[in-house]
């Protein structure tokens, strides 16, 4: 391995499967998989105000130096953000409360791109979760599950992402666009006891879900998801480092989160 920069205790995973120590190189590749948040990011449907950004001060002060102060408004939901498990799951952690240890940590990717592409309404079976592990090995306990459907490339396409150009509550309805079968989202948590699941795409729900299952069952676990990710298809399928740090709203139901991953040798 190349020069090593630091070595990580991850005491933090140390009931799980990845208790061992990880040496991380000095020059990783980071690679960040968010949205920037401006006027085009995109929002639940019936989400009154979208992103705004307010310029306060930006020039050249009396005294002769450059000065430039903005504010901003925004949901915590929308654009590349996190769920905290109290967004579905009552007297579950807010967002300040998410231990770190639940948002960092080793990752992997579930490429089903070539499904979801084709059907808008696909839903993440436990088959493709199987058929991953047949090539790639079972998935340790504490991993982060990222999943790629490949919408990534519609954003920030309204219509294209969501299915629709409407917004409102007449656009709930024809929402469609791919997400993770509850069932799914039970089988991980049992079974593979997951530190937190992400995608590329709007809800950790498909898009014609009526009682978002999928989130209730994954939140009442008080297991944060992050949605409306980008770049995945720049990650490797395992060994992957990942950091998902949102705003430290406090009581806070979502927030925009800065996420970034990186592959490492193991």
């Amino acid at each position: 391995m190349a020069r090593l920069l630091l070595l990580l205790v991850i005491a933090l995973a140390a009931c799980s499967q990845h208790s061992h120590p990880i040496a991380l190189e000095n020059d990783l590749n980071w690679i960040d998989l968010g949205h920037s948040l401006d006027s085009s990011t995109l929002y639940w449907p019936n989400n009154v105000k979208g992103f705004e950004h307010y310029t306060e001060a930006d020039g050249e002060t009396a005294l002769g130096y450059y000065y430039s102060s903005f504010s901003f408004c925004a949901p915590e939901h929308g654009g590349t953000h996190l769920d905290a498990p109290i967004h579905f799951a009552k007297n579950k952690l807010t967002v300040d409360k998410i231990p770190l240890s639940s948002l960092t940590g080793y990752a992997v990717k579930i490429d089903v791109s070539h499904k979801a592409l084709a059907d808008r309404d696909y839903q993440i079976s436990i088959e493709d979760i199987e058929n991953w592990e047949k090539v790639h090995g079972a998935i340790p306990d504490n991993t982060i599950i990222l999943f790629r459907t490949g919408y990534e490339r519609y954003y920030p396409n309204r219509e294209h992402y969501f299915g629709t150009s409407k917004t409102g509550q007449a656009a709930i309805p024809e929402l469609h666009f791919p997400g993770i079968l509850p069932e799914t989202t039970q089988w991980l948590v049992e079974k593979r006891n997951v530190k937190a699941i992400g995608l590329d795409t709007p809800s950790l729900d498909y898009g014609q879900s009526k009682d978002f299952k999928t989130h209730q069952i994954l939140l009442g676990h008080d297991k944060p998801g992050f949605e409306n990710l980008t770049n995945l298809n720049r990650l490797p399928v395992k060994g992957i480092y990942l950091v998902a740090l949102p705003m430290k709203i406090a009581k806070g139901s979502g927030g925009p989160l800065r996420i970034i991953a990186a592959p490492f040798s193991e």
